[in-house]
């Protein structure tokens, strides 16, 4: 949390140097930009409006590696156009590729989005941003919102979020990767984290002042949409936070016993219970049910709290869990024990392969999906795992114990990673056995249901249409167990809603003990699906947790929820179990949808094409924690212990984004050594 405090710092400074306020001066020449982000020569904003741009507006660079400067003005002269004034004002403040100016003319109702050619943000992406988040707003006079809205879009384009962003993906002087995706724009994105942390703990602070995120006059000083933004941007951070603690627990209990480890692990449960609660949270607002806006903001709000509370938790026993591993003072006996794990890890990658291309034989690409790259995953992981070993070995020689416990842990985390991906196929492969004896076992009780039916009475001639359904439904399933594009768990599912449909139809004809009988029977087969549905979902995205946003996260969360209420009300009440575990299967199966989902726009291509294994590390989400990482071995706010590179991008602070390290076009006609310019087609009137 050393490093995390820093970045922390450094932001709130930036949030204070600017709640000033701009100059109240008229001028409609080319202005200054001075030390804050937003300039409003005509009182567009209240106050609290003002504030609020203000603190979006000095998160957004931790958030997405860009700036934006908001310029408010009556008219626009020399130049009068609106590109000529706003690159003008871009040149004068020296704004480079990574920077962004907004400048709006109220009164002659015109504006221009400015951006260098040569930054992360193309200039279609631009004009798109313009028409689409800035016109409809600016004709409504709202100012403010099209401010918001202006940094909502750029950050969205610069992580891939939007809709026809570039991401980077134009004349942007990030590296490519391995799918077409400059490595660039996903390490930009990746830097969301700070701005997470810099949020939460400003929002937190002042709902302990006793206020909650108020504006000008007791308005909301935070639309709606950014609080959502940042209130899932958190769950993620805390998320991840959790899942590297919990594998460095793992490594800790390994290593030294489970007694050692007792109180971290009390830590780690009070952290996942904090964090439950805050999915719940989410899961509730994701329901569509009807919910006031102050019910709304409420529950972002505590979102917030939850995850904060959840990262203070584990950051209060960093610095006894990093005594408790001594990293540092036993590097080279930690080597040698990494570097076995590792052997281990690359000693089973040619069996998982074998054992994927077996289950490719014989089932549907469907029901692989949960691990159908596993073995190409594994080996990028094992890849990134030698370069940090080959760092760490060179660190101790050279007698720096410090860098090699930082690259160890790298290493330990991406060979652990490796494990589980090549641990999953077998587990993938034992579920979808059992779901093919369990389909089996399901059809000859809906065989023996649907000869029940046909003796029962049935006066209202409903019972006769359902029984025909689960026939049909049997000849499917039969057909589905068959040959070498098996589908056993779409199979199990189909016959577990039948059999829910005939046993309703059936109710009538059974007494109690015969329905709470029937529903004990049907129990575990569905229980036995729904653990083996979460527990893909969680392998796939602890595994691929660099591209896995919220939304994933919180379908798994529920999922997990939903589980465990199954499995403790099993024995009481087996048929509200059966309903828990009927979600627990649906939830599982929307968290991977939306996972694929995710990870489908990473961009990573083929993995296999990663030799490095960079790809593959911030795909696994390793390259996340050492973003934060100051070169200590502190959490960062990312669990306990830390990983990845020492120092990130070399340090200091993100208030200026990449602005200056790239060169950069500052004047209208590039002008860095590696600019481009900021004249294009766009801006205009409103």
């Amino acid at each position: 949390m050393r490093a995390l405090r820093a970045l922390t710092v450094t932001v709130l400074t930036s949030v204070a140097l600017v709640l000033g306020g701009a100059s109240a001066a008229s001028a409609t020449d080319p202005v200054d930009l001075g030390s804050g982000r937003v300039v409003d020569q005509v009182n567009a904003l209240e106050p609290g409006q003002e504030r609020s741009l203000e603190e979006r507006l000095a998160a957004l660079p931790a958030e997405s590696g860009i700036d934006l400067w908001v310029v408010y003005v009556d008219s626009f002269t020399s130049p009068s156009d609106a590109e000529g004034w706003a690159n003008e004002v871009a040149q004068r403040g020296g704004l480079g590729p990574n920077q962004y100016l907004l400048a709006v003319a109220t009164e002659q109702r015109t504006f221009y989005l400015s951006g260098d050619s040569a930054g992360p943000v193309d200039g279609d992406t631009l004009t798109r941003i313009e028409n689409q988040d800035l016109v409809p707003a600016l004709r409504q006079d709202d100012w403010g919102g099209a401010a918001f809205a202006a940094a909502g879009a750029l950050s969205d384009a610069v992580s891939g979020a939007g809709g026809g962003g570039s991401g980077g993906s134009g004349t942007g002087g990030g590296s490519g990767s391995p799918g077409g995706v400059p490595v660039l724009t996903i390490v930009l994105g990746l830097l969301a984290v700070g701005a997470v942390i810099a949020v939460v703990v400003v929002l937190v602070r002042r709902r302990r002042a006793g206020g909650r995120t108020p504006g000008a006059n007791g308005a909301p000083a935070v639309p709606i949409a950014e609080l959502a933004r940042r209130s899932a941007a958190a769950l993620v951070a805390a998320d991840d936070a959790i899942t590297t603690s919990q594998q460095e627990l793992g490594f800790a209990t390994a290593q030294f016993g489970e007694e050692p480890a007792r109180a971290f692990a009390a830590t780690l449960a009070q952290a996942r219970k904090d964090l439950d609660e805050a999915f719940s949270l989410q899961q509730e607002l994701d329901d569509d049910q009807p919910d006031t806006e102050e019910r709304v903001r409420g529950i972002h709000e505590r979102i917030l709290e939850l995850c904060a509370h959840a990262d203070a938790e584990l950051d209060a026993r960093t610095d006894e869990f990093d005594q408790l591993r001594a990293l540092e003072q036993n590097a080279p006996e930690a080597l040698g024990r990494i570097q076995q794990t590792r052997e281990t890890a690359a000693a089973g990658l040619d069996a998982a392969t074998a054992a994927l291309a077996k289950l490719t034989a014989a089932y549907a690409s469907d029901e692989l999906a949960a691990v159908d790259d596993n073995p190409e995953q594994a080996r990028t992981r094992l890849a990134y795992a030698d370069e940090q070993l080959a760092a760490a070995q060179a660190a101790i020689a050279a007698g720096d114990g410090s860098t090699a416990a930082i690259s160890l842990r790298a290493a330990e985390g991406a060979v652990a990673q490796a494990a589980q991906l090549e641990k999953s196929v077998d587990t993938v492969a034992a579920d979808l056995a059992t779901a093919e004896r369990d389909a089996a076992a399901l059809i000859a009780e809906l065989e023996q249901d649907v000869a029940a039916a046909a003796g029962a009475p049935d006066p209202n001639g409903a019972l006769a249409p359902v029984a025909a359904q689960t026939r049909q439904q049997i000849d499917i399933a039969r057909a589905q167990l068959t040959g070498t594009q098996r589908r056993p768990q779409a199979a199990l599912s189909a016959l577990l809603g039948a059999n829910t449909a005939i046993d309703s139809a059936l109710a009538g004809a059974r007494d109690a003990a015969q329905r709470e009988a029937r529903a004990r029977q049907t129990l575990e087969q569905q229980l036995q699906q729904a653990r083996a549905q979460v527990s893909a979902a969680e392998d796939y995205i602890a595994t691929r947790r660099g591209a896995v946003g919220a939304t994933a996260r919180t379908r798994l969360a529920e999922a997990r929820a939903s589980l465990d209420r199954a499995e403790a009300t099993a024995q009481i009440e087996p048929e509200r179990a059966l309903s828990d575990a009927a979600r627990a299967v649906q939830m599982s199966g929307l968290a991977m949808e939306s996972a694929r989902g995710d990870v489908g726009g990473f961009g990573t291509g083929s993995p296999g094409g990663d030799s490095s294994g960079m790809m593959g590390a911030m795909l696994g989400g390793m390259i996340i924690n050492s973003l934060l990482s100051g070169g200590s071995s502190g959490r960062r706010s990312s669990g306990f212990g830390g990983s990845g590179f020492g120092g990130g991008f070399g340090g200091g602070s993100r208030g200026g984004g990449f602005g200056g390290g790239f060169g950069g076009g500052r004047s209208r006609s590039g002008g860095g050594s590696f600019g481009g310019g900021r004249s294009r087609s766009g801006g205009g009137r409103f």
